[in-house]
């Protein structure tokens, strides 16, 4: 057996890897439950140089040796300082990870992650605390983690996932009900958490409506016609008794499709650091340690409140993380409060700024 289909991760697993061990305790429990502790065999890849797999890896047992063509980069064993952090970051893929000996090694899409930590650190409450607000209809860090994982929250401007979830009214629904008709005017963007929806579609020739799909927990439907201005361009009905997650126009046009935030490529950052400006990364500690640009300052995301006050108006600063997601959180707090902040993008992830490596 070359690779098992794993075992769930635990809390304090988890804790022993950066950046996870930054998280609060009941966010960290709800990614336990996206993350499986796999095995892989001595002599098997497990990624190649060159690829764009998306996913994030960290060693749990074992030794990898990285190789960049036919020449040894690396060789990291688990449970050394090395090893904390994910297994050479960056895509596409620098060096192939192959395994040395039978390795036990965590994996997970880059994209949750990045989400799920941008959450974590923009919360103003626990996740727990929205339990009251399903009223039995589930457990609410698993609702709010399946939505964070979807494709339609990874487009959500980062600095606003707080304010969506305070907003989103909670709504149940009987097999049977229909949610939206075609034809009608848009008035809701939905998240679907608990039950199944079926996607409709009326023609000339049939009016009963061609079954379009099926819809489940973590799908989201009703941006089109909010976004386009649009008629309803299909009905969408319960299946089964649910819960969907409802928001209304203005806050989906407020929070979710405007433009909130000034991006900046590689190129104009340089040039508004040479005019004064200030690199701030706000990562965690224990990324920034191991990969950073020359002379930025380092205020992790859930920290910049506090350190408001050692921020200097008169200056423009470019924030930055891996991917902006992050740092589109930070810049959007610099912003609120009056000072010139500017996002970095695509992230440090795909820039050619010169990082240095310290670790």
């Amino acid at each position: 057996m070359s690779q098992d289909q794993g075992r769930p991760a635990t809390v304090p697993l988890l804790k022993t890897f950066a950046p996870l061990e930054g998280m609060k305790a009941e966010n960290l429990h709800a990614l336990a439950k996206k993350i499986m502790v796999r095995t892989m065999d001595s002599g098997r890849t497990l990624f190649k140089e060159g690829e764009s797999d998306k996913r994030t890896f960290w060693l749990v047992k074992g030794m990898l040796e990285l190789r960049a063509g036919d020449r040894t980069a690396a060789m990291i064993k688990a449970g050394t300082p090395e090893a904390r952090n994910p297994v050479t970051p960056g895509q596409p893929r620098k060096y192939t990870a192959r395994a040395v000996d039978q390795i036990e090694y965590l994996s997970i899409d880059s994209e949750l992650l990045d989400v799920m930590i941008t959450w974590d650190q923009t919360g103003s409450y626990e996740v727990s605390e929205l339990q009251a607000d399903l009223e039995g209809g589930g457990n609410a860090d698993d609702w709010m983690t399946t939505l964070l994982s979807t494709k339609s929250f990874h487009r959500i401007p980062p600095a606003n996932i707080q304010a969506i979830f305070i907003r989103m009214q909670r709504q149940a629904y009987r097999a049977g009900e229909v949610v939206i008709k075609q034809g009608d005017e848009g008035d809701f963007f939905y998240a679907i958490v608990k039950g199944r929806c079926q996607v409709t579609r009326e023609t000339p020739l049939n009016k009963d409506g061609i079954k379009l799909a099926e819809l489940g927990v973590g799908d989201t439907f009703g941006e089109e016609a909010l976004i386009a201005e649009a008629k309803r361009n299909a009905t969408i009905s319960m299946l089964t008794d649910g819960v969907l997650m409802r928001l209304n126009k203005q806050d989906f046009r407020e929070l979710m499709n405007e433009p909130l935030l000034q991006w900046v490529t590689d190129e104009e950052a340089r040039e508004i650091v040479a005019r004064g400006g200030r690199w701030l990364d706000v990562r965690l500690p224990s990324e920034y340690q191991n990969l950073k640009i020359e002379d930025s300052i380092n205020i992790p995301l859930y920290f910049i409140r506090m350190k408001l006050g050692t921020l200097d108006r008169g200056t423009k600063y470019v924030v930055c993380c891996d991917t902006g997601r992050r740092s589109s959180a930070g810049a959007f707090i610099l912003v609120e409060r009056g000072f010139d902040a500017y996002v970095l993008k695509g992230g440090l992830t795909a820039t050619d700024l010169g990082l240095r490596r310290t670790g």
